[in-house]
């Protein structure tokens, strides 16, 4: 007779706990991928990876070489930036690296494991500098992953927390930047180019698909799945996947995962903003509301899994919509994107390679998660 127990204390340092684990979930060990596959390292080694990272460089070199007369000024713009604004943009920025690490472990909570705040953000910061250095997203899969190497937990429940967090933050970018974009061009909608139209209509478009999307997977995904003459383990797959999924979200914690998405994409929005200020130019007038239309632009180009960080892709989206749109010249717009890629990439890559270095997280240092029962996730 085994006794039903509300909470238990999981450790990767507990051998108890391991073999409670498997007992529950047999094969919950082959969740996780061999290290040497997951070697960070070894990932950057690879000929496509070094091929992601150089191609982009490369064109952003040529571009910056045939304008070279018009980029002979961004140095010495960048040089009489406001520094202050640039630390409070640098400051805001960081500070949403808490509350995103605080919305996952809610998300996680409601999937049935409790993980400290502070754990939970270390993996996040640690998964962000693997999205920029290597490309498709695998900081996705690697947080994930590190949350299994560190604790017995269910990577595909856990990979299915942070689906669902990237669907809270598709649409947030895409309601938070028809929002903005509609406070901002209000009655000239019509006037605008008809690539910013088109994003406009994207923004709706991924709305409408993701919801869509959710509730086909919720009420005929699994049936689906049975019915195709899929293995049995693909099929238990799914269906750990789908309870993170939906496990992750309950009606009384939307409110509150709604409101810290909000704000968190508002971070990114007055990092841009605070930018364009330090910089003064006379001729860039975003105002918030602009500097919001333009940063979840950006956000909305990193999600193109092709280079790291959306390398490349990133700038020429954002200096043309700074150019085509609010009318700045090529030197100030790349200024713009210098300061603000600096801040968002470069500043992840160096901070976040001294976190893997000194982190216990990719070397299995262990972490302490409380598993607990639904009723309990929900009401807690």
């Amino acid at each position: 007779m085994t006794e039903p127990q509300e909470h238990r204390h999981l450790s990767i340092g507990d051998p108890l706990g391991q073999e409670a684990e498997a007992l529950v979930n047999p094969d919950a060990a082959i969740e996780v991928p061999p290290p040497e596959q997951m070697s960070l390292i070894k990932r950057l080694r690879q000929p496509r990876t070094l091929l992601s990272i150089a191609v982009p460089l490369v064109i952003i070199v040529v571009a910056v070489y045939l304008n070279r007369d018009d980029m002979q000024q961004v140095p010495e713009d960048i040089a009489h930036a406001n520094l202050f604004l640039v630390l409070l943009a640098f400051l805001i920025y960081y500070a949403g690296f808490p509350l995103r690490g605080w919305r996952w472990t809610k998300l996680l909570k409601g999937a049935g494991y409790k993980v400290r705040v502070k754990d939970g953000t270390e993996i996040l910061f640690l998964s962000w500098l693997v999205n920029c250095i290597v490309p498709a997203k695998l900081g996705d899969l690697y947080r994930a992953y590190l949350l299994k190497l560190n604790s017995p937990v269910s990577a595909t429940k856990t990979l299915g927390t942070v689906f669902m967090e990237r669907i809270l933050d598709l649409i947030a970018i895409a309601g938070l930047g028809v929002l903005a974009g509609y406070v901002r061009f209000r009655g000239s909608l019509n006037s605008l180019p008809g690539s910013v139209q088109a994003i406009f209509a994207l923004g709706v478009i991924v709305v409408v698909l993701l919801i869509v999307a959710l509730v086909v997977m919720r009420s005929f995904g699994r049936r689906v799945m049975t019915l195709l003459p899929l293995p049995r383990r693909v099929v238990d797959f799914y269906e750990r996947f789908e309870e993170g999924v939906f496990g992750s979200v309950g009606l009384k914690g939307l409110p509150l995962l709604g409101v810290l998405t909000c704000v968190i994409w508002m971070t990114e929005a007055l990092r841009l903003y605070f930018v364009v200020r330090a910089l003064g130019f006379p001729d860039v007038d975003l105002g918030f509301s602009g500097a919001m239309f333009v940063a979840l632009i950006g956000s909305l180009l990193t999600a193109v899994p092709f280079t790291p960080g959306g390398l490349g892709l990133v700038e020429v989206g954002m200096i043309g919509v700074l150019m085509g749109v609010f009318n700045a010249s090529k030197p100030h717009a790349a200024a713009i994107i210098l300061i603000d890629r600096a801040i968002s990439v470069f500043s992840i890559v160096l901070l976040g390679s001294i976190a893997y270095v000194i982190s216990s997280k990719p070397r299995a240092g262990g972490m302490k998660v409380e598993e607990i029962g639904r009723d309990a996730a929900r009401t807690g």
